[in-house]
């Protein structure tokens, strides 16, 4: 997978979030052409199993932009596809990691020309997980939700979520762009609205006509379309506010001493053992893929403290 700091669009990501109708709806958009591809790079994802990643990725930073507190978000897809799982987890910052069980998934392209995501997701379980408390030091019960796939399209996925578990009518967009000839991703974003108590019936009803006339996403973003503008194609002559802008970006926590932590925990035999097997540990994030290798001295170092 071809990866660059920039799209060729020079567009960083960005997330923007606002109201409008005098604040009885909620709208989010972002550009994720980025992180997507940094992603797909370090998971080595083939072209499906890139969509359908990029989608979870974007879907779960749009989805943290609604909620005022959580230290991190999880969205998970569990499911019977050959992708057999998704994993996405944003923070309160603009953070982003996730990972897929299995990057090589992929499928022919579906009836109309699109990368057959729902193809390689199939049936599931769709999960959201919102923990808070940790930047203080107060732990507090994390808040979890779940829902069946109803589409495996992804998108439509989020919005079934906040339908059944939150109670939010919503519209979610989310998108992503891979030339095949090249491994490379394109273009990806999302658009997320949401109605909110007291939204008035003539607005709704322009905002789905705005979405169903309005280009496609990741089409928009390739010709240089940023989130406001993304935003001002899903909402058509609704007038809105922007709230907050945003950088994000893909973001790991993992580091050299986390490795040295989880390889501190293991049993003192498994460790004299690893020593004298193998000489070193290696340890590899799931999330961004990070490799971190202990080496012999390390080991020892360990066991002495032991």
């Amino acid at each position: 997978m071809n990866y660059q700091a920039t799209n060729d669009n020079n567009l960083a990501d960005v997330l923007v979030h606002g109201i409008a109708a005098d604040g009885t709806v909620r709208c989010v958009a972002a550009v994720t052409t980025n992180l997507v591809r940094e992603a797909a790079a370090r998971h080595e994802t083939a072209p499906t199993a890139t969509a359908a990643f990029g989608r979870l990725l974007t879907g779960t930073l749009l989805l943290g932009a609604t909620y005022k507190d959580f230290d991190r978000l999880t969205v998970r897809v569990e499911c019977q596809g050959i992708v057999e799982g998704i994993v996405a987890e944003a923070n309160s910052h603009g953070g982003v990691r996730g990972y897929v069980k299995n990057p090589a998934a992929d499928v022919p392209l579906n009836a109309r020309g699109k990368y057959d995501v729902q193809g390689i997701v199939g049936d599931g379980m769709f999960y959201v997980t919102r923990e808070s408390g940790y930047d203080i030091g107060l732990y507090r019960e994390p808040y979890s939700g779940s829902v069946p796939i109803v589409s495996g399209e992804i998108a439509e996925d989020f919005a079934y979520y906040l339908a059944k578990s939150e109670q939010i009518p919503s519209a979610v967009l989310t998108g992503v762009l891979v030339n095949p000839a090249q491994d490379k991703v394109l273009a990806a974003g999302g658009v997320l609205i949401q109605m909110m108590p007291g939204a008035d019936e003539n607005i709704i009803a322009e905002i789905e006509r705005a979405i169903l006339a309005a280009p496609a996403t990741t089409s928009a973003i390739n010709e240089g379309a940023t989130a406001a503008e993304l935003l001002k194609n899903a909402l058509g002559i609704v007038e809105f506010e922007i709230l907050e802008e945003k950088p994000i970006s893909f973001e790991c926590n993992c580091s050299y001493e986390r490795a040295v932590s989880i390889i501190s925990a293991i049993d003192r035999t498994e460790l004299e053992a690893m020593l004298r097997e193998d000489r070193q540990a290696t340890l590899i994030c799931h999330f961004c893929n990070n490799k971190y290798l202990l080496d012999a001295a390390k080991l020892e170092e360990i066991l002495s403290e032991k």
